[in-house]
């Protein structure tokens, strides 16, 4: 019969189970007992003094703990990891924790030690977890464990001595001569924590485990839904961690005496990481693109209570934090308008900065959790810095749009360069046909050094592969964090423009120094997430876009209001974005769109006008690229331009612009398309035949095959480049030419006023002699369709602008500016011009009324001959000093004093708004009338047409009796 076990009492079973929990004991252990359990000799010793037994209970556990914690064990697991375990444990099971298997404390245990002990007891064993947990983070990728350390922060930080001493520690904000943005993210308590991460990182910094290796690697082999199950990881394990920090940082900023620390981390992060924003960003001194999007998701979530849909929140926004708050360095960047010099001069002469702003006062805890609006959190309170305080929801509206600059925006940036350029490969596609030509290669005839180019072009292709997955995996694949962005940017416009008074047209033409004060980046970042947001499936999907529109239409044809025009071209590129039909976002054809365009009100009233002022003012940027920037530009222009043509209510408010000012924005917006068209058009054709003349070069393979490789490479990499160029250049041609077609059927004023109309002729002639003179034959090429050339349906829309105007000229005067044209015009051309069109089907009347202007244009040639024979020899002083024609209108310029023909000035003044002999500032209503030289020019003129009649009459009259004469001779005889 088996000894029934002896049965324990509750007090040698509660000793049972804290030797197990806390590792201790306080008796020598037996041999072979777990080498982790420590014997606590001096401890056993007090408590035997006190006549008390050797067992673990309630009563002596304080102490146990204390003097195992603070106790010197050469060989025991450190104090601090010995007390995380226990947290770990605390936080598994509570499910927050992520499952790390640690044995969890009793019930209530870890509350009941770290609230009964003072802070000054308890302040060292948090800043001793705070370190630990620190390091245990400090190499751990997204897929790494960091939920457990992150759970733990969360449990410290909740209670009050935790948080008080976290905010104390000395790594809170680190300090030092060699502090800079990438030291914060290592050293301090909480920038480990943002700087896990699934996007790539310097090798320096590289994090375990490796994301790329682990979940992207040979991604051209793997199933698609192998991709999509690392996607929804990375995106999980991402969210987990925003919402773990979000967390702790809500914690924290619930103190009162803890929400200033808070703010002052944010804004060291911010100040030391400034250089971020530059296109080259040093990963040694700037933290990690990591940090700064978990930190942009973060921050984003701290402004959710203030991101309704009715921005009720907006007036708590003080425009002052920008100009008056010495947290953040906004002052020193570039403003909407004004200059560095202008916005200081402002601040200097605005006394109402100095005044008490938001100050705020209330339950602040519950506008921190609730509506964000927690106050006194500026510079430091008025009453004893002198300085403004501002209440939370600045704080954190003008942080986030920093950090999301920095961060967010910033990360969209780098991948767009990496997608488009990725350096160091260039041209992915090329290289992956290089790695093709060389395995080609390879297996003809195999090499060492040929198999380490393809090893090395491999390796960089994979890894290049894997870094763009990352980027997608955490960026591309969180529609929410976008959705949150956008958000965010919505208020900032509705805010931006309740600076100039709120949504109305027209504006002023003085721009608010508040507004013009304000960061250009506010403004532009938006523009670029709204760019980014259109290319990703579903991330609109239920974001208001009207008050983007507004906000686009208001201000992308002002340049008194925002003066980089390279911001307000990015507002075209946002509604291109957006185009019905439009090509190049996920968005374009929806109904939402759809209605931006066709039902919104300042749009159809105020879009098409703004889009040609745009397409004006681009002319000068006054960057060094601004000659080939402004093509790029005005396609997406002519794009939108093309689209709202076709929507009758957008085609009557083109017209009547172009009514309007029909000798002011629309005349400029002419000319320089007619610049743009004859500019493409002349180029894309000149590089056909230098194409032409490499082709023949590279066909003829005898004579190729004897010239040096490196010069074989590089003319073969040059005629690759004239193929891109002739593609782009015709591209861009062909849309200019479509768009002087399709309006000028509708709209032709403006192209036969007296300083248009030669210049319009002379195009349309040049465009005719390529098309159809002599050298037509030499721009054949076997694949024209490969470079956008289409010669039949330019020669369709040259005839059919011919035909329009010649419809819209009341006055006749189309015909003699045709055959004014010395370069061009030639009278053979119509007609051939004419076979060409009946061969490819051109419309009848359409070629009828074409080869009756070609006639009008011959008989304005002969009558012209016969006006210049009848002129004589005209003086000097009455001819144009810039084109040598007989002057009709002479008018004197103000500055340099010389006169010239007012429509040959004003053609000039459509392009350079400058005196073209000194170069002073001129416009077309400083010209001063010649009158007294104008009176001698028309004297001149009919008396030379008065000679010229006697003259005549003489000759008929001499005629006459030379005829009589002979006729009498003949009588006679």
């Amino acid at each position: 019969m088996a000894t029934p076990k002896p049965q324990r009492s509750p007090e040698e079973i509660e000793d049972i189970i804290l030797r197990k929990i806390l590792l201790v004991t306080l008796a020598p252990p037996a041999h072979g007992a777990d080498p982790r359990i420590i014997y606590l000799e001096m401890t056993a010793a007090e408590i035997l003094s006190e006549g008390k037994d050797l067992r673990l209970n309630r009563d002596v556990v304080e102490r146990v703990l204390i003097d195992r914690l603070s106790g010197e064990f050469p060989d025991a697991e450190a104090p601090f990891a010995y007390l995380l375990p226990l947290i770990f444990g605390a936080v598994d099971r509570s499910g927050f924790g992520g499952g790390g298997g640690s044995q969890p404390p009793p019930p209530g245990f870890l509350d009941e030690l770290f609230s009964e002990a003072d802070f000054d007891s308890l302040d060292p064993i948090f800043k001793g977890l705070y370190e630990d947990l620190r390091g245990h983070v400090i190499k751990l990728s997204a897929l790494g464990n960091f939920q457990q350390p992150l759970a733990a922060l969360l449990y410290l930080v909740k209670l009050p001595a935790g948080a008080k001493s976290l905010v104390n520690h000395p790594w809170w904000i680190p300090k030092g001569a060699y502090l800079n943005g990438r030291v914060i993210e290592m050293t301090s308590i909480l920038g480990p924590f943002f700087h896990v991460s699934a996007l790539p990182d310097h090798t320096i910094f590289k994090s375990e485990p490796d994301v790329g290796q682990h979940c992207f690697s040979e991604a051209s082999t793997r199933r698609p839904a192998d991709l999509l199950s690392s996607f929804t990881t990375i995106k999980t394990v991402m969210n987990n961690l925003y919402e773990g920090l979000s967390e702790v940082l809500l914690t924290l900023l619930k103190h009162a005496d803890i929400r200033e620390h808070v703010l002052q981390y944010l804004a060291e992060v911010i100040n030391r990481n400034a250089s971020r924003a530059h296109i080259q960003v040093d990963p040694i001194s700037c933290a990690s693109s990591g940090m700064f999007v978990s930190l942009s998701a973060v921050m984003l979530r701290l402004c959710e209570p203030f991101l309704d849909p009715h921005c009720s929140k907006i007036d708590k926004i003080d425009p002052g934090y920008v100009f008056y708050c010495n947290r953040l360095d906004l002052r020193g960047l570039t403003a909407l308008h004004a200059s560095s010099e202008e916005v200081a001069e402002w601040i200097k002469n605005d006394s109402s900065g100095k005044a008490d702003i938001n100050s705020g006062s209330g339950d602040i805890e519950n506008r921190v959790v609730q509506s964000q609006g927690a106050s006194s959190s500026g510079s430091k309170p008025a009453s004893t810095s002198g300085k403004a305080s501002y209440a939370f929801i600045s704080e954190c509206f003008f942080m986030t749009a920093r950090v999301l600059n920095l961060g967010m925006l910033k990360a969209f940036s780098d991948f767009k360069h990496l997608v488009q350029f990725s350096w160091p490969l260039k041209d992915i596609s090329r290289s992956e046909d290089t790695l093709s030509t060389l395995k080609a290669l390879q297996e003809q005839s195999p090499s060492p050094q040929m198999q380490m180019d393809i090893a090395r072009l491999e390796k960089e292709l994979e890894l290049y592969s894997q870094e763009k997955l990352c980027y997608e995996a955490q960026l591309l694949r969180d529609p929410t964090l976008i959705k949150q962005g956008l958000s965010f940017y919505r208020l900032m416009v509705v805010w931006l423009v309740s600076l100039v008074g709120g949504f109305k047209m027209p504006l002023s033409s003085t721009c608010p120094m508040e507004f013009s004060s304000m960061p250009e980046h506010f403004a532009e970042d938006a523009m670029e997430l709204l760019i980014f947001a259109s290319r990703v499936p579903k991330a609109l999907d239920g974001v208001i876009l009207d008050d983007f529109m507004n906000f686009i239409i208001m201000f992308m044809g002002s340049p008194t209001h925002i003066r980089n025009p390279y911001l307000r071209a990015k507002m075209v590129e946002v509604l291109n974005c957006w185009m019905p039909r439009g090509s190049c976002c996920i968005c374009s054809g929806s109904s939402a769109t759809t209605s931006l365009f066709e039902g919104h009100q300042l749009a159809l009233k105020y879009l098409v006008r703004n889009l040609l002022k745009l397409y004006v003012d681009i002319e000068f940027t006054g960057s060094h690229t601004q000659f080939y920037d402004k093509f790029n530009i005005r396609h997406n222009i002519a794009e939108l331009l093309e689209y709202l043509w076709q929507v009758p209510s957008h085609r009557n408010a083109w017209r009547q612009i172009a009514k309007e000012e029909e000798k002011g924005v629309y005349l400029n917006f002419l000319n320089f398309l007619i610049n743009d068209s004859i500019y493409l058009l002349d180029e894309s054709l000149n590089k056909i035949l230098e194409l032409k003349e490499l082709e023949a070069e590279m066909s003829n393979t005898v004579e190729w095959e004897r010239r040096p490789a490196q010069e074989r490479q590089e003319r073969a990499r040059l005629f690759h480049s004239q193929e891109n160029i002739i593609r782009i250049d015709m591209k861009l041609a062909n849309e200019d030419v479509s768009m002087l077609a399709f309006t000028s059927e509708q709209i032709t004023v403006p192209f036969l006023l007296p300083e248009m109309v030669e210049r319009v002729a002379s195009m349309l002639n040049y465009f005719l002699l390529q098309l159809v003179g002599p050298q037509r034959k030499s721009l054949t090429l076997k694949d024209p369709e490969k470079y956008e050339f289409r010669p039949k349906q330019l020669l369709k829309q040259i005839v059919q602008i011919y035909v329009h105007l010649a419809r819209g000229d009341k006055e006749n005067i189309f015909p003699t500016a045709i055959s004014k044209d010395g370069r061009s015009y030639n009278e053979q051309l119509f007609s051939a011009a004419a076979d060409v069109l009946r061969r490819i089907g051109e419309d009848g009347r359409i070629i009828h009324e074409f080869v009756e202007l070609g006639a009008k244009a011959k008989v304005a040639a002969i009558e012209e001959m016969d006006s210049e024979a009848a002129l004589g020899e005209v003086p000097d002083e009455f001819l144009d000093p810039i084109q040598y024609t007989l002057m009709k209108d002479p008018v004197i310029l103000p500055s340099s004093r010389i006169t010239v023909d007012r429509p040959v000035i004003q053609r000039h003044l459509l392009s350079d708004s400058t005196d073209p002999f000194n170069r002073s500032h001129l416009t077309s209503d400083m010209l001063i009338p010649d009158v007294e030289l104008k009176a001698r020019i028309e004297e001149f003129i009919r008396s030379q047409h008065l000679k010229r009649h006697s003259s005549d009459d003489f000759s008929m009259q001499s005629s006459k009796a030379s005829m009589q004469t002979t006729a009498g001779d003949m009588l006679i005889d």
